[in-house]
């Protein structure tokens, strides 16, 4: 029962993002919950900051879509975590379509009345240390 609670809410991000619904994003994270996002700062701390950068993907796209593969959830009675890979993609205002690229993602769970809350997720592209640069044409 955990585990599909906890993937009935990566569903609902998934969900919400196709929407463009702020609202509904904002039921699945926590209120304190710390962001270690795709674009800086370093750290996005609270329900309005991970709102926020969201509102920043839905000025940039006209549609948007967002795909996960390989997801792993470990759950315990109040805290689990999930990790999988994540692609963002979309079409832009000019009608061009941008295919995204592969992250790697990991939520942080906590069970706060009786509902799995998003506390801390991170998103990451692999690096290759010889020349200093993300690594964002990999695929799952």
């Amino acid at each position: 029962m955990t585990e599909s609670a906890i993937t009935g809410q990566i569903d609902k991000i998934i969900e919400a993002l196709r929407a463009k619904d702020l609202d509904a994003l904002a039921q699945i994270y926590s209120p304190d919950v710390v962001s270690f996002d795709i674009d800086p700062p370093l750290q996005h701390v609270g329900l309005p900051a991970k709102l926020k950068n969201w509102e920043r993907v839905f000025a940039v796209f006209q549609e948007v879509s967002y795909e996960v593969r390989d997801l792993v959830v470990t759950a315990g009675e109040d805290i689990a975590y999930a990790h999988a890979f994540g692609r963002l993609t979309g079409t832009l205002p000019t009608g061009a379509r941008t295919p995204g690229m592969w992250v790697r993602a990991t939520f942080c769970f906590r069970k706060l009345n009786d509902t799995w809350l998003i506390a801390h997720d991170q998103i990451s592209v692999p690096y290759d240390i010889t020349t200093g640069k993300g690594v964002a044409d990999l695929e799952p």
